[in-house]
């Protein structure tokens, strides 16, 4: 993962310091790129350990077109948890928001009580759909483009299939139209497939309009790199190269430390991802838990923990 590495000695190195929406001020590079061959290996960050079931797991609540996280909560993936806490402690009058300053212990304190409890109520509990919806963000754009049944991943696939020297097979999870409905805007915009006909591969790009570099991105990587490896197998194809395009790539200044001590880091080999279960169609891949997925051979240093910026 030394791309990667390198993107954040990059930064590190030739920042522009700026505030941003979050008031944690930035060090960042506006337009960045690198590339993961997935021929051999998977591109899994070794220089801290990071969690490929969660990433796994939400790539699929993804592709379902799921915008409520009970989903993600039940299967103990909490990525998702802070933006609706924060709504809800905001907007609710169940608690007096003052008593909780966001990221004090009782803030945390609360959120892991706000999320046990939504374990133990049904999907169509009326506090969880109103609680724990995120509104139509990625998933819904992705099947469902601005409510209208357009449903760019099934429309990509038939391309790839079909036509696969188009240059238009494109999804987008960018809507305009929708922003002021989406508890959070898409930092990761649209991604673009192309198929090397040659050489039998699918190739996969990703614009990303905002990177929080330490811990968002290597989550993107490789949440989209298993896409590419799942879309490659219900469309007969090898997967090819993940190109990663970064508008702004960012560093928060309570990440610098950690980003230091990951930079000190030697990686390791890197691993492989294998499917136990038999893919041929959509409908498998949205029906496809972590337990179907193996990781083999990888090897990390110790976690790195930081806040994540709401």
């Amino acid at each position: 993962m030394k791309q990667y590495l390198k993107l954040l000695e990059d930064i590190m190195e030739n920042w522009i310091d700026k505030q941003d929406r979050t008031w944690t001020w930035v060090r960042g590079i506006f337009g960045m790129q690198a590339k993961y061959d997935l021929q051999y290996w998977f591109p899994l960050v070794t220089t801290k350990k990071t969690f490929l079931r969660i990433i796994i797991v939400e790539l699929i609540w993804l592709i379902r077109w799921e915008t409520n996280i009970k989903y993600l909560v039940d299967r103990n993936c909490h990525i998702w948890d802070e933006w609706p806490f924060q709504n809800w402690l905001d907007n609710s009058w169940e608690v007096d928001k003052k008593d909780y300053p966001m990221y004090s212990e009782e803030w945390y304190e609360l959120k892991k009580e706000f999320a046990e409890k939504i374990k133990q109520k049904e999907s169509q509990d009326p506090w969880v759909k109103k609680w724990w919806e995120l509104g139509p963000v990625y998933g819904h754009q992705w099947r469902n483009f601005n409510s209208q049944d357009i449903d760019q991943i099934k429309n990509a696939i038939e391309q790839i299939k079909n036509n696969p020297t188009n240059r238009r097979i494109i999804v987008s999870a960018w809507n305009p139209a929708q922003i002021d409905k989406m508890l959070l805007p898409p930092c990761h915009a649209f991604f673009q497939f192309n198929v090397d006909t040659t050489n039998n591969k699918l190739n996969l790009q990703l614009y990303q309009r905002s990177a929080d570099m330490f811990l968002g991105v290597p989550f993107n990587i490789a949440s989209y790199s298993t896409m590419l490896i799942l879309f490659s197998k219900i469309t007969w194809l090898k997967p090819g190269t993940f190109t990663h395009t970064l508008w702004d790539a960012h560093i928060y200044s309570n990440h610098f430390e950690q980003v230091n001590e990951q930079l000190s880091r030697e990686p390791f080999p890197l691993p492989e991802l294998k499917l136990k279960k038999d893919i041929k169609t959509l409908e498998d891949i949205e029906n496809l838990e972590w337990e179907d997925f193996e990781l083999v051979k990888y090897q990390s240093h110790w976690v790195l923990k930081a806040p994540v910026a709401v």
